[in-house]
């Protein structure tokens, strides 16, 4: 079985593994997801046992389910051994102050997670977009509020402009607030417009890189055909997001993958991983297995060595752009 290997987390002094838990699959929501708790929990514990010791959830997945399941996973677990993750800004009530990123929103939505997660702590807090309606101040001194009372060890962000992240780490820097230690971007061998946009500004800065989405929504699988009908019950059969990647550019870089994938004896699940963990400021990509045997293909691609050669080969395809230009 391959081992698992570990990381810091940017310039943090924190150790994570090479792999991320993404748990948006956990909880009760679209077709494609698990519905299905035990099985959720048997799968975390299966990623805990492989060396998986970084979970990433967020309190809109399911709307709280998710965090709910993660905690119950997580009981009688040495917590010190634990990376926990989650998110906040989405809409937790229709009412006002139920989403964003105010100092109030930001501070009970914290306390919830905690609840949810049955843990004392959170160790990762990251803000899950940019909110053009609350001061970064306020969030900031919201965010270093609850480190300084020990509720969050770590603050991160995710999916904004490289100018909203470089305002954010500027003000943490002058304000002496809390500095953002990771970045969570949409990162994979289709989607690299953050290379023109927020990866230089993390490189630069030296904050950790843990990608979501780095299978393409799956389309990087291979489980789809260029000319072939969806099966029934994959994403892309009633996923929008998956649908968006069957473009020309990106099966010809599926091709490349597929090729590649053929040459080494391995599958373009473990080739589309391996390219990202070759990315130097690439941390942990953030994978959402649905089985167990999923799990663990991923984690294989630890094993997988590309050349630079094959790299070229997997990106010579695109070029990154910002804004993103290839969803048509």
């Amino acid at each position: 079985m391959t081992e698992m290997e570990y990381t810091k987390l940017g310039t943090a002094g924190l150790d994570v593994s090479r792999f991320c838990l993404g748990c948006m699959n956990f909880g009760s929501g679209a077709e494609w997801m698990m519905n299905d708790e035990e099985a959720s929990i048997e799968l975390i514990h299966r990623a805990l046992d492989l060396g998986i010791n970084f979970l990433d959830t967020a309190n809109v997945y399911s709307h709280g389910e998710s965090e709910e399941i993660v905690g119950k996973a997580i009981e009688g677990r040495n917590r010190d051994e634990l990376v926990v993750a989650t998110k906040v800004f989405g809409e937790m009530g229709d009412y006002p102050n139920g989403q964003g990123l105010s100092r109030k929103h930001i501070l009970d939505q914290a306390e919830a997670s905690l609840e949810r997660l049955g843990t004392d702590y959170i160790d990762l807090y990251q803000i899950h977009r940019w909110d053009d309606e609350t001061p970064i101040e306020e969030t900031l001194s919201a965010l270093n509020h609850l480190v300084e009372t020990g509720k969050v060890r770590y603050i991160g962000a995710s999916t904004m402009t490289a100018y909203q992240f470089t305002k954010a780490l500027y003000k943490s820097d002058i304000e002496e607030y809390e500095r953002f230690t990771c970045m969570q971007p949409e990162y994979n061998a289709v989607d690299r417009h953050e290379e023109a946009n927020l990866l230089p500004v993390c490189e630069g800065e030296g904050v950790g890189v843990i990608p979501w989405s780095p299978l393409a929504g799956g389309f990087l699988t291979g489980k789809y055909e260029r000319d072939g009908d969806v099966e029934e019950g994959l994403r892309a059969d009633t996923d929008e997001y998956t649908q968006e990647r069957f473009t020309d550019e990106n099966w010809t870089v599926l091709d490349e993958i597929r090729a590649i994938a053929d040459e080494k004896g391995t599958s373009p699940v473990q080739v589309s991983l391996s390219w990202l963990l070759h990315k130097p400021v690439v941390t942990a990509p953030i994978i959402g297995p649905r089985s167990i045997d999923h799990l663990e293909q991923s984690v294989e691609a630890l094993d997988v060595r590309l050349t630079d050669t094959e790299m070229e080969r997997i990106e010579s395809p695109k070029t990154p752009h910002w804004p993103v230009a290839h969803k048509n």
